[in-house]
């Protein structure tokens, strides 16, 4: 941002119209605002404000815009010429201010106004020149502070210090200057980055007493399971005081015993990796001598049941005894087998006359006494 030239007509203390050369004074450096109190400085710098803005800085804001000692017919109006974002801008506003009728006594009220034109090098004609943008108030007021980047507050906290503020921060005191540079430069987002800091402090300090005491939790637990032969390291519990050598030592001792356990471990581990590959190999010879076993066993049955075949068949005496026994049964049965077939025969026979019995005693029955 830079100031080329700045028109004060009916401003502040400026009862006519005054021209302020910025390019003329900043040609060769640094310039300084020179005056007794009440010539105006600060109005100037008010009037840089109003005409960026739209309004002038916050401890001025109850001030009237107007000059006192404007005749009636002159209009308080402030024009500012200036490069922002490599743009050369000429603003242009006037505040709502009474005015004399044109036609009649009195006055009336004329209306805010805001002129935003832009310097160009055609406008049109193959001339340079200026080229209205805008006369809205919110439109023009976007598009500045588009190009400045800085909201109202924040360009005064930053470009434009109060002189009121200013004198009150050099005779307070620290508490006062504190509050007083948080007001004017607006260091609540310090504040918060330094609540956020302590918040994450404290998070960190609960998160490390949490894994103090899981690390010891876990060491308790590693004892337990370690057994009575499998002592810690003298010393390695901390002292209760939270310093950060116990936490150290908590670490270090703990630690330290944990890989001692782990050794052993490790240790016992391969002893009884190898007593387990030595069980297997004895059950599995086991298993192959009982196999071995039943297979005797097996083939022993058998020649048993093969030397008894062959005695029966080395006594021929034996056989021929048994079937001549069975000859002669079948001959005895063969004689009454005929009787006991007729026997048979004839059972049925009775059987069937008596039944041919039955039902002719029956018919007689029934034509003896008229029955149908």
């Amino acid at each position: 941002m830079r100031l080329h030239r700045l028109t004060l007509t009916a401003f502040g203390p400026f009862a006519g119209t005054e021209e302020v050369d910025f390019d003329r004074l900043a040609s060769t450096g640094l310039f300084l605002l020179r005056g007794a109190t009440g010539a105006g400085k600060s109005s100037v710098l008010d009037a840089v404000c109003y005409a960026v803005y739209g309004e002038v800085p916050g401890a001025r804001r109850g001030n009237p815009l107007r000059s006192d000692h404007a005749e009636p017919g002159r209009l308080t109006e402030v024009r500012l010429d200036l490069t922002l974002g490599g743009r050369r801008l000429e603003i242009t506003r006037s505040p709502e201010q009474p005015r004399p009728k044109l036609r009649g006594s009195g006055t009336t009220t004329e209306k805010p106004q805001t002129l935003l034109r832009e310097w160009v090098a055609d406008t049109g004609d193959g001339t340079p020149g200026w080229r209205g943008l805008s006369r809205s108030h919110q439109e023009a007021g976007e598009e500045i502070r588009r190009l400045i980047g800085m909201s109202r507050e924040q360009f005064c906290q930053v470009v434009l210090l109060p002189q009121g503020d200013f004198a009150r921060f050099l005779r307070a005191d620290t508490k006062q200057r504190a509050e007083l540079l948080g007001r004017l430069f607006d260091t609540r987002r310090f504040g918060q980055v330094e609540r956020w800091l302590a918040d994450g402090r404290l998070a960190r300090e609960a998160a490390v007493r949490d894994g103090r005491q899981r690390l010891r939790e876990l060491a308790g637990r590693a004892e337990e399971a370690a057994g009575p032969d499998a002592e810690p390291a003298a010393g390695w519990v901390p002292a209760e005081d939270g310093t950060a050598a116990s936490a150290e030592g908590l670490v270090t001792g703990v630690l330290g015993w944990a890989a001692v356990l782990r050794g052993d471990a490790a240790e016992r581990l391969t002893v009884t990796a190898e007593a387990l590959a030595a069980a297997r190999t004895a059950h599995a010879d086991a298993q192959a001598r009982q196999v071995a076993a039943d297979d005797l066993a097996e083939r022993q049955h058998r020649h048993r049941t093969a030397a008894e075949q062959a005695a029966r068949a080395a006594d021929p005496a034996a056989g021929t005894t048994e079937a001549r026994a069975r000859l002669a049964r079948a001959r005895a049965a063969l004689g009454v087998e005929s009787l006991l077939r007729l026997c048979d025969s004839r059972a049925a026979a009775l059987q069937a006359a008596s039944a041919g019995r039955r039902e002719r005693l029956a018919d007689l029955h029934r034509l003896g006494t008229g029955s149908p």
